[in-house]
């Protein structure tokens, strides 16, 4: 199946089960959350015109050449008086502009003489240096609309609005399992054929980040009863996240047992790394197989996986940025799949990891993102590749 396609069925899924719940949180709780309902502006935005520098306010038709005496001082945060005529006010950056003050010129373009009188020695035009009320928003306007991802810059401008707290859609509750025998836990002693379980600590912050609430599982050992267990004991939530797959192979408890309520459907994708992927309903509940080497999981949560579970937030653009660089590489094998290569920039091209093995995690650490080789492609030094920038994935 091509990732196009994929993707396309996985967005579909996440569209017919979204979630509908809400919660209204305080903005220092609503970082990496997604707004439930339009932000609309309650005030315009400046409330009032204010000057855009430290300076002088003054009505342009008073102005002839002369210098002008200083009527009062007006600072941000204070009510300033009518301006005076024939006068100037000096005027510090965001003060409000006082009533019949057309300009404001800068205190770099005025000299102040010994009986306080200033002279302006630049030419002066109305609005000059004035930010106006409503600039930015006005009343009732919609400023930001349902589905945005919450960072501190959306943050930032809900609180600008007087904003204290929004209404976000509910966390996705998603359950982590990895399944095997030979998976152990870091920090304990490796037995016989044994591995430490790198996928669950990688999922479980990568989930952390994009807002999820995480029931960890913990490693399923292979036997069916206690997987039946596990699964009883999941609780409400919204995905079933493995890794390892769920085959058909004689070791597959955790298939069997998702089988024995609910669906599953083996899906072999034209990506590498990366190929099976499952998807599913356990009692109602979405289920998403990842493959098991750790950077099959990697690409896979983040091209396939991420996306699915944003969309069901409401996010609708889900795609990551991704920009073209030249290659500083060759590529001479042209693939049937669709490979995702790690790769950094390193001097204005984009340079591959020596080592692409999907059981190589530690390609991706070195890396800063992927480089997209599209089926039957060879890129040579110097072609234009489309790179993926990890920060847009695990933001």
């Amino acid at each position: 199946m091509p990732v196009e396609d994929a993707l396309a069925q996985l967005l579909a899924l996440a569209e017919a089960a979204p979630i509908q719940e809400t919660e209204n949180v305080s903005l220092a709780d609503a970082e990496g959350r997604v707004l439930a309902r339009d932000l609309v502006a309650s005030l315009d935005l400046p409330p009032w015109p204010n000057s855009a520098m430290d300076g002088y306010a003054l009505r342009l038709a008073d102005w002839q050449g002369e210098p002008l005496p200083v009527s009062q001082r007006i600072f941000a945060g204070h009510a300033p008086q009518p301006l005076q005529p024939g006068t100037c006010a000096r005027i510090f950056t965001g003060a409000p502009v006082p009533a019949g003050a057309d300009c404001v010129e800068m205190q770099e373009n005025a000299e102040v003489a010994d009986d306080g009188r200033v002279r302006f020695l630049e030419p002066l035009k109305v609005d000059q240096n004035i930010r106006p009320q409503g600039q930015e928003t006005r009343q009732g306007e919609q400023v930001m609309s349902a589905g945005t991802r919450l960072g501190p810059i959306e943050l930032g401008l809900a609180a600008t609005l007087g904003q204290a707290r929004l209404d976000v859609v509910r966390k996705v509750r998603v359950a982590v399992l990895s399944t095997g025998d030979e998976l152990i836990e870091p920090g304990l002693p490796l037995g016989p054929g044994q591995i430490y379980n790198s996928n669950r600590r990688l999922l479980v912050s990568w989930l952390q980040r994009l807002g999820c609430e995480v029931r960890d599982a913990g490693i399923l050992p292979d036997d069916l009863a206690r997987t039946r267990e596990c699964l009883a004991a999941l609780g409400d939530v919204d995905l079933i996240l493995s890794t390892g797959g769920v085959s058909v192979g004689e070791a597959d408890y955790l298939g069997a047992a998702l089988r024995e309520a609910g669906e599953l459907a083996l899906w072999k994708l034209a990506i590498k790394p990366g190929k099976p992927l499952t998807f599913g309903h356990f009692r109602g509940v979405p289920v998403i197989g990842l493959p098991g080497n750790p950077a099959s999981t990697l690409v896979t949560f983040g091209l396939l996986t991420r996306p699915y579970l944003l969309r069901r937030q409401g996010v609708a653009d889900v795609t990551p940025l991704r920009f073209d660089m030249p290659a500083g590489f060759d590529w001479p094998k042209p693939g049937t799949r669709r490979e995702y290569l790690r790769a950094r920039i390193e001097q204005g091209q984009v340079r591959i990891y020596k080592n692409q093995s999907s059981g190589v995690l530690r390609s991706a650490a070195w890396a800063e993102g992927l480089v997209e080789v599209r089926e039957g492609s060879t890129p040579k030094q110097g072609d234009s590749v489309p790179f993926i920038p990890f920060s847009e994935l695990l933001g």
